[in-house]
């Protein structure tokens, strides 16, 4: 069979990778000046589209606040625009190394290639940012992509598609759209390399895909990310540093704060001081353009299972408000929970909404004992301005990221890495962690005209051989 009858018998996700592949080998390791003005494009691109992104977003999600989408969706691409245009002529320069009196005289440096094609699979809770963000670094890097979007979000998603085509040729940034069986047979296509940002569910069944073409994959996952309020801290404070990253996208953020380790005699009052602080902040919901809905009935009615499950087991329910829960509209203020127990679907798997558990312990060991004896949460968020404290939380404890009296917001920083660890991910991006897992390290060994190799070649057992071996040998 030749190639022209197997590019015609190919799918179309195949024959889009094969038209992406050979665009990049025509050109594959463009400039400095070529990446600049691709996001420089791609920046006025989204300035341009950044109106018709948030009314779609509400769209898709029935109702999203319009700053929600703003300072979470469209701000951090900008932000992370601006930072690569910053730092790329630095990442793109050869690192030296040192070649080591063995090799000497020898140049060692490392170049930094682009690997390719690279697919990204973007989740529906914040379908710009997770979509246009890795895109950056992959476009930051010299690579092309394509781009998975979730069924969840088809207004979002021809936005995204429009705004894109203003910029690229499809040949190297395409946006694809489809059901589960589509992003099935994209997570198995021979990427050279795989971004999945999802549940740890399906992040399992990506990196098997990805397993039979040896694909290397970055996996942004979730989990239960804690929050710690040690004695020492305030309640008042506490919930003021932790509320608006449950709130946030009514707490359809992998990195949300999914139960709060309360000290025993503290919990009523961290109870009251929420529900004070989410009057203040959103008042009644149901009619409130600062506070989003559940995207979809799917997602509201697992919610609301997950809740009914934990109160026939005995868990106690506080709503954050006084309002009747809203299915219509699909809002739910914030319902605080007591009284779990581990066979609760609460405890079990993460939460992704406004529901938070109430765990409460006697001393600081045991709430740390607590988390180390379930998976490794993406985020970990400690309350204290005891420095001790601070201290013994992050050394005796794993995550993907900390955030100490803050959540969420680590996200946001660009110049470090984000990533997950154990079931709540593999491998990083964001800031130049980001431009190097889409980047080949090439190390160079250069000789000039006098070649020292020579040296170590048989016959074996000269006096210079015997030299080297008592100098390297002990």
């Amino acid at each position: 069979m030749n190639m022209a009858t197997e590019h015609l018998n190919a799918s179309p996700l195949t024959q889009l990778l094969q038209r992406q592949r050979s665009s990049y080998l025509a050109a594959p390791n463009p400039n400095y000046a070529t990446r600049v003005e691709q996001l420089t494009r791609l920046k006025a691109a989204i300035l341009q589209f950044k109106t018709p992104l948030v009314e779609a977003l509400s769209q898709d999600y029935g109702h999203r606040s319009i700053d929600d989408s703003l300072i979470s969706d469209i701000m951090p691409v900008i932000n992370n625009i601006n930072y690569s245009l910053k730092n790329l002529k630095k990442w793109l320069k050869p690192s030296a190394r040192h070649a080591g009196l063995l090799l000497a005289p020898a140049k060692v440096t490392v170049h930094y290639q682009p690997v390719g094609v690279i697919g990204i699979i973007v989740p529906w809770n914040f379908p710009v940012m997770l979509s246009i963000g890795p895109l950056v670094t992959a476009i930051a890097a010299g690579n092309h992509a394509m781009l998975k979007m979730s069924e969840f979000t088809p207004a979002t998603n021809q936005v995204i598609k429009q705004l894109l085509a203003h910029v690229f040729d499809e040949s190297h940034v395409a946006v694809v759209e489809g059901e589960a069986d589509v992003a099935a047979a994209f997570s198995a296509l021979p990427f050279d390399h795989l971004l999945f940002t999802g549940s740890t569910t399906v992040g399992r069944h990506v990196m098997r895909a990805a397993a039979n073409n040896l694909t290397p994959v970055t996996l942004e996952l979730g989990g239960k990310s804690p929050v710690i309020i040690a004695p020492d801290m305030p309640l008042e404070i506490a919930v003021e540093r932790m509320i608006y990253g449950k709130c946030l996208n009514a707490g359809q953020i992998c990195v949300a704060p999914d139960y709060v380790l309360c000290p025993k005699s503290k919990v009523d009052e961290f109870i009251a001081a929420y529900r004070t602080k989410f009057n203040a902040m959103y008042g009644a919901i149901n009619h409130n353009k600062d506070y989003g809905s559940i995207i979809n009935t799917r997602q509201f009615d697992r919610l609301m299972t997950v809740l009914d499950d934990a109160k026939a087991k005995g868990a106690h329910v506080i709503s954050a408000t006084d309002e009747a829960i809203d299915s219509q509209h699909r809002k739910l203020a914030t319902q605080l929970i007591t009284h779990t127990s581990e066979d609760m679907l609460l405890m079990q798997e993460e939460i992704f909404g406004p529901l938070l558990p109430i765990i409460s312990y006697d001393t600081l060991d045991e709430a740390i004992q607590y988390i180390n004896h379930r998976a490794r949460p993406l985020a970990l968020y400690v309350m204290s301005f005891d420095e001790p404290t601070q201290q013994k939380i992050l050394q005796q404890t794993h995550s993907g990221g900390v955030c100490i009296n803050e959540t969420v917001f680590h996200v946001a920083a660009d110049d470090a890495p984000f990533g997950g660890i154990g079931p709540s991910g593999m491998g990083h991006y964001h800031g130049k962690e980001g431009f190097l897992t889409f980047s080949h390290a090439k190390t160079v060994l250069s000789r000039g005209r006098f070649n020292t190799g020579k040296f170590v070649h048989p016959p074996y057992g000269t006096v210079i051989q015997r030299i080297l071996m008592k100098l390297f040998l002990r």
